[in-house]
């Protein structure tokens, strides 16, 4: 029997047994979640048995195994799942801006003002921050970007890398940053037109890497650290 053959016969298999796991233990989230996997990746395997008879070969359902193996031996499906971002993942990396913040006053923005609000909380006030585009760094270059929990407080963080060229522009930016006076020794990191986060800086940073922690510290979950970091990484 060919491969064409065996790999769709394979993945239904492991698509059957997921399901009944998912029913066995009252469809959990994370049963569920692996369940999908398997719906999609079967629907792959039907796809390329297809391609395979017109002649386009035919490649291994390897999501579909790796679920199965996770679950025969008894291990926990991997806690942090990343989501697709609202509306659909574009495939694409993030836009970044890293801009100057001129204002941060406590009061949400007003419609059109241009600024960015940061939520309230039970300690913090809302602000509105402005920041200066003309002055700071758009459509950012970023190598890599992941997801790890701070040594410090334990808090979730991503850690984010530019590109060569981006980091002679960052170091120049938070070096004309770090005499001014608070809020304006800050940078708003932007993504996606929506506010990150908001460093200050006391000296230029020249290794052209920098934490995102969220508006405060503390903001960012396992889950939206991981999306984040899946969002502005091109190769995630």
């Amino acid at each position: 029997m060919n491969d064409s053959t065996e790999h769709p016969r394979h993945a239904t298999l492991l698509h059957d047994a997921l399901q009944a796991h998912v029913r066995e233990n009252g469809g959990d989230a994370a049963g569920a979640y692996l369940a999908g996997l398997a719906d999609g990746a079967l629907r792959v395997a039907r796809r390329r048995q297809w391609l395979a008879r017109a002649g386009a070969g035919a490649v291994a359902v390897a999501v579909a195994a790796t679920a199965w193996v996770a679950v025969a031996a008894g291990a926990p499906p991997h806690a942090h799942v990343v989501h697709p971002a609202a509306g659909g993942d574009t495939g694409k990396a993030a836009p970044l801006s890293l801009l100057p913040v001129t204002s941060a006053t406590e009061h949400a923005c007003t419609p059109g003002s241009g600024g960015y609000t940061v939520h309230a909380t039970a300690t913090q006030p809302a602000l509105c921050v402005h920041a200066d585009r003309t002055r700071g760094m758009t459509a950012v270059r970023v190598t890599s970007a992941k997801a790890e929990k701070s040594t410090t407080d334990g808090t979730w963080q991503v850690e984010v890398t530019l590109g060569p060229a981006d980091r002679t522009r960052f170091a120049a930016l938070t070096g004309s940053l770090a005499a001014a006076p608070a809020p304006r020794n800050e940078f708003a990191i932007v993504i996606d037109g929506k506010l990150w986060g908001r460093p200050a800086v006391t000296s230029s940073i020249p290794g052209g890497r920098f934490e995102i922690v969220g508006t405060y510290a503390g903001d960012l979950t396992a889950t939206t650290a991981h999306h984040l970091a899946h969002r502005l990484d091109p190769a995630g």
